[in-house]
């Protein structure tokens, strides 16, 4: 098939990708001509883990294109995938459409056989609707359908996840969309579950899946705190609620809060889509509140072991959102640091992948490490953010001889708590009372 994918972000790349590996002429689309020039190179925008292999190959095979041009992306393709932002509007917090509605109405003027319209990004209830009306309106004599067609691809395993989908779910009221959609995703047919609903229920799915995710994750951290205070081990409390099949053992890591690009902006959306039409959903309204206190308890934490410590120079660990990838969006280590910031804190960062990322979000308010050695340098705390493998297994005895003073905020808890206290380190995590 041909494969329009309208966005070169963290779902339009991969995913773009994943359907030039399975056989598709695949053509990318975006309007920022210095990003379609970099892939028109054979360079990554991105980083995702496995993605650059699979990239180039599929461009020397020439299965996978870059374009700005619409026309090109679109004029004679079986399926237009939508993969732009859907960032939250600044005052509401409901999804803004203008990038979506933006592309439906370009991509109109370029449909001239059957083509099916898939909304990839995560939209509200009733966009469909609404592409469809758009493109009509714009288009009347175009022969089309849309689709929901939701990404359930996690940042940092995408590639991975592409290949190995729990679930793909379709959002037609098409046989006709319903049927190529099955055949496009035919290499998956035998091994996941593909679920064809209406399309308001597939928009829907969605939003609920990463809000109850976002859910799952904030309680675990109350618990984490509740163990704290009563001497329990929220890692041997995770391990048995994971037991339990009805709960699983999934997004049960005690740690900073949920963050990236979609679990914040989505609880915030489905939480505004509730109160429009009528029924406020408490426990994400709940949820949201207790999020954005999490991390600003994790940067007390900060202020309070350095409060005796003049001119106290902080390492941090860790700047992306979670390992596996570049991306800063609603970081909650990026977060921390902001809060830090406000009180002039002296900040050296370390991250495997994020520090350019990073870097376009904070400049030199912080100062940047070539390693995560070079970041504890005459620290005085040193603070982990993101759960990247390599900082578990740190020399902690290196690090000792490196920093000033010995002190280790654990909010990953990546580290083992007896090794740190042999060293003679001060040191906290999360969930665990550290006597």
């Amino acid at each position: 098939m041909k494969i329009g994918v309208i966005g070169t972000g963290y779902v339009g790349l991969p995913t773009g990708v994943g359907l030039a590996e399975l056989g598709n002429e695949v053509v990318c689309v975006d309007k920022i001509k210095e990003k379609i020039d970099d892939l028109k190179a054979g360079k990554l925008t991105i980083y995702e883990d496995g993605l650059e292999e699979l990239f180039k190959k599929n461009i020397a095979e020439g299965r996978l294109n870059f374009t700005t041009s619409m026309r090109k992306a679109v004029t004679g393709a079986d399926v237009v995938l939508i993969a732009v932002g859907t960032p939250p509007h600044p005052i509401t917090h409901e999804a803004d459409m203008k990038y979506i509605y933006a592309a439906a109405t370009e991509l109109a003027e370029y449909l001239t056989d059957y083509t099916v319209i898939a909304t990839k990004s995560t939209v509200p209830v009733g966009t469909g609707d609404n592409v469809e009306q758009i493109i009509r309106t714009k288009n009347p004599t175009a022969r089309f359908d849309v689709i929901s067609l939701p990404e359930f691809l996690r940042e940092g395993f995408a590639i991975h996840d592409f290949f190995n989908p729990d679930r793909i779910v379709v959002g037609s009221n098409s046989e006709k969309a319903t049927a190529l959609i099955k055949e496009l995703y035919a290499p998956f047919a035998d091994k996941t579950n593909m679920l064809f609903v209406s399309r308001r229920s597939s928009e829907t799915i969605k939003y609920a899946s990463n809000a109850f995710l976002a859910m799952k994750i904030h309680y675990i951290n109350e618990i984490a705190d509740f163990c704290e205070k009563s001497g329990a081990d929220i890692s041997e409390v995770a391990k048995g609620m994971g037991l339990d099949s009805r709960i699983g053992n999934r997004f049960l890591n005690a740690g900073l809060g949920f963050g990236g690009s979609c679990f914040p902006k989505d609880t915030m959306a489905m939480a505004y889509m509730g109160r429009a039409v009528g029924t406020p959903i408490e426990l994400i309204e709940t949820t949201i509140a207790g999020n954005k206190k999490r991390k600003e308890k994790m940067a007390e934490r900060v202020l309070d072991a350095i409060k005796q410590i003049p001119h106290a120079k902080i390492a941090v660990w860790g700047l992306a959102f979670k390992d596996g990838t570049d991306d800063c969006r609603q970081s909650p280590a990026m977060d921390v640091i902001a809060a830090l910031l406000q009180h002039k804190a002296d900040i050296t960062a370390y991250d495997p992948k994020a520090m350019g990322t990073a870097c376009q979000l904070l400049g030199d308010k912080i100062a940047y490490a070539d390693d995560m050695y070079a970041a504890v340098k005459d620290a005085d705390v040193l603070v982990i953010l993101t759960e990247w493998k390599q900082f578990a297994a740190a020399d902690l005895n290196g690090v000792a001889q490196l920093m000033r003073n010995k002190k280790i905020l654990d909010f990953r808890n990546m580290l083992n708590p007896a090794e740190a206290i042999k060293l003679g380190f001060e040191y906290r995590c999360i969930g665990k009372k550290i006597d």
